[in-house]
């Protein structure tokens, strides 16, 4: 029969009061047929020492005096932060938004037969402008947007008559953007995805307005748009672009593209640059079903001219993002 010996323990080295692992082995020594030797490794569980103890504890006292003091000093002061009110404010903002969209539709199913109706005039006498439609579409934005927000128009003095061409650029925050930008009574044409001349009534209304339409991700349909841009100034009407391509989705201010610049060196038109404040909180990108409320400020600037593409488009981005700086807004 083997003799079973009891390890000794190995010695710990000291520390700051954490124990090393160690693992002790029990021999068992044959007797007498040579079987050799057996290892079974044993595992010392680790005990934080005194120091761990003491700042652990000092830890959970000061976390528990943190969230103490801040539940304290943001109690009453921040009621109205709660998720009761937040909640509130959410049913309300989507009520709005149910609201704008059921008054804009009804004033556009009228509007529409309106548009309609003296649609075979304006192709005759002024199919290029087309400045009954567009007193149309004023008249129905205005009667949409005074029932949610409030409109501030600052430089309606910048503004060419309706007589002038001109390429009309400015920042792109919201859905809301095309209703704003409509009250000002101008004949410019927008540049629309193809897809949004599909939606019943104004999808129509865009088609009779005169709104040019593009294929996103498409290079020949951006060509031909450019060339259906250039020819609409050279006859007389004026054209809008959102320069950034697309909503912002954080409300900061895009990298420009060069198109509506291109579009003012080849015509001699003037570029317009507006910039657009507020659109962005009421309504943000991708949340198009509510309605918050606030007000609106469009800001529109002198006019730009030249024959150098690239210096017209920083020169108009700068006049925007300056102005958003200047009201809190980011700039990329």
């Amino acid at each position: 029969m083997g003799t079973l010996l009891r390890p000794r323990p190995l010695a710990h080295a000291a520390g700051a009061g954490a124990a090393t692992p160690s693992t002790a082995h029990a021999v068992v020594v044959s007797g007498g047929r040579g079987r050799g030797v057996e290892c079974q490794p044993h595992r010392v569980r680790r005990r934080p020492g005194p120091q761990v103890a003491v700042a652990t504890a000092s830890w959970r006292r000061r976390r528990e005096t943190v969230v103490r003091s801040d539940f304290a000093a943001g109690g009453a002061a921040t009621m109205g932060d709660s998720p009761q009110a937040l909640s509130d404010i959410d049913v309300v903002s989507r009520v709005r938004g149910v609201c704008f969209y059921a008054v804009t539709a009804v004033a556009a199913i009228f509007l529409f037969v309106a548009m309609v109706v003296v649609h075979p005039l304006v192709l005759l006498f002024d199919r290029y402008r087309r400045r009954a439609q567009h007193y149309i579409a004023k008249i129905w934005a205005t009667l949409t947007i005074s029932m949610f927000y409030k409109l501030d128009v600052e430089g309606m003095e910048n503004l060419p008559p309706n007589s002038s061409p001109a390429v009309y650029v400015a920042n792109h925050q919201s859905f809301l953007d095309i209703y704003t930008l409509l009250t000002l009574g101008r004949c410019f044409k927008f540049i629309s995805k193809t897809s949004i001349f599909m939606f019943p009534i104004i999808g129509w209304a865009m088609y009779l307005l005169g709104v040019i339409p593009l294929r996103r991700m498409d290079s020949r349909s951006q060509l031909d748009c450019l060339k259906r841009c250039v020819d609409l100034v050279k006859k007389g009407a004026s054209v809008f672009f959102f320069p950034e391509g697309t909503r912002s989705k954080d409300g900061k201010l895009g990298a420009f593209k060069r198109g509506a610049f291109s579009v003012a060196t080849k015509t001699g038109a003037p570029v317009i640059p507006i910039t657009l404040l507020g659109t962005g909180k009421l309504m943000p990108s991708g949340m198009e079903g509510i309605l918050n409320s606030g007000s609106v400020k469009l800001i529109i600037h002198h006019p730009i001219e030249g024959n150098d593409a690239e210096k017209l488009c920083s020169e108009a981005r700068k006049v925007i993002a300056d102005t958003l700086i200047l009201n809190g807004y980011g700039v990329h």
